[in-house]
């Protein structure tokens, strides 16, 4: 099959799809991390997206997408900030209708939990890295047409820390946190995990 793996630098998801023998392309604004260059289409995702694929998978941006930062869309108590952040939501969403729309009859959407599941309509899944082998805990959504949804591979039990306030965030949450803090990009934190990257690619692939 030709993939369209959208939004992804890292090419977890493409380099598990290339082992399979399919022609698998990731496609980002940023140059690719995954050591692959050769299959990596670094450009605006619209100007690919309506090619001949027979799959697409993509990870579109969440920053303005995720639940977790609706407190800074309070346009009185943040004004000019807030204002913008509400454009660079609707762009997003713009941005991920564009791929759902896509004419092609294989497509998944990853996104964490966020506006897209009232705006346009709930995932068919929500998955966990602790599916598949990572001891994290992460709810991750995807919207999935023409696939069936994923079958965990290997369930083990997530590392989770209690914060002096009671609430529980995993390890590697945690982790994410503190290398964000530290500055480290947070491209870094949005990599996909090589088991559900195997997963997909396993399952969806045949």
């Amino acid at each position: 099959m030709k993939i369209l793996v959208a939004c992804e630098e890292s090419q977890a998801v493409t380099k598990e799809f290339r082992k399979l023998g399919h022609e698998a392309y990731s496609c980002d604004i940023l140059p690719c991390s995954g050591g692959h260059a050769e299959w990596h289409i670094q450009k605006d995702i619209k100007e690919v997206l309506q090619n001949n694929w027979d799959m697409i998978i993509a990870f579109p941006p969440c920053t303005y997408l995720t639940v977790t930062g609706n407190r800074w869309f309070n346009i009185e108590k943040y004004g000019e900030k807030a204002i913008k952040r509400h454009k660079d939501r609707k762009d997003a969403i713009t941005f991920f209708m564009m791929i759902a729309n896509a004419n092609c009859k294989k497509i998944v959407i990853e996104n964490p939990i966020g506006v897209m599941s009232t705006i346009w309509k709930k995932p068919e899944q929500i998955i966990q890295p602790f599916y598949f082998g990572h001891e994290a805990r992460k709810a991750t959504c995807l919207w999935i047409k023409g696939l069936p949804n994923l079958v965990p591979t290997n369930i083990v039990e997530p590392r989770i820390i209690t914060l002096k306030n009671g609430k529980t965030f995993s390890e590697d949450y945690m982790k994410g946190v503190k290398r964000s803090k530290a500055g480290e990009a947070s491209v870094e934190r949005s990599k996909t995990y090589a088991g559900i990257a195997k997963a997909m690619a396993e399952q969806w692939g045949k």
